[in-house]
């Protein structure tokens, strides 16, 4: 499973991933087509030189986990189901909880980044405070074995 949505067309016409990899089930892209749309349901369908009408070339599903969490990494932006994820759901995007698809976009960062510097900060001066107070502690360990 992926969360990459970049997709491309391989020397085979077929639909991939940046990585390379193929989506399930896989979709075709003739030759002569002009241009590909996908629909916020995901829908793919071609425009073919000299046709008129659009073709319907397949429907994009998305999965959802009831616990995503539980998705195990395998790096390059891919992930396996576990038992703690639970079974993948396939549904149509825009349905119930399936996510929208949106041909264009990229996914925008969901970090506040001021917010977490302002964390940060306040992580490293809470550290700070730390380290002196155990080393006050320390001097003060240590006269008080000196004088006794």
């Amino acid at each position: 499973y992926t969360r990459d949505g970049q997709f491309q067309v391989n020397s085979d016409g077929q639909i991939v991933t940046s990585s390379g990899n193929l989506l399930e089930p896989a979709i075709t892209i003739p030759n002569n087509t002009a241009s590909v749309t996908i629909g916020e349901d995901g829908t793919v369908s071609a425009t073919i030189t000299g046709e008129a009408a659009a073709t319907q070339l397949g429907q994009l599903t998305t999965v959802d986990f009831i616990n995503p969490q539980g998705l195990k990494s395998i790096g390059n932006n891919l992930y396996r189901e576990t038992e703690a994820s639970g079974n993948p759901q396939s549904g149509t995007p825009g349905l119930s909880g399936f996510g929208d698809i949106k041909q264009g976009m990229l996914e925008q960062s969901n970090v506040d980044t001021v917010k977490e510097l302002v964390s940060m900060i306040t992580v490293q001066r809470a550290y700070e405070m730390n380290s002196k107070v155990v080393s006050t502690a320390d001097q003060m360990l240590q006269y008080i074995a000196q004088n006794l």
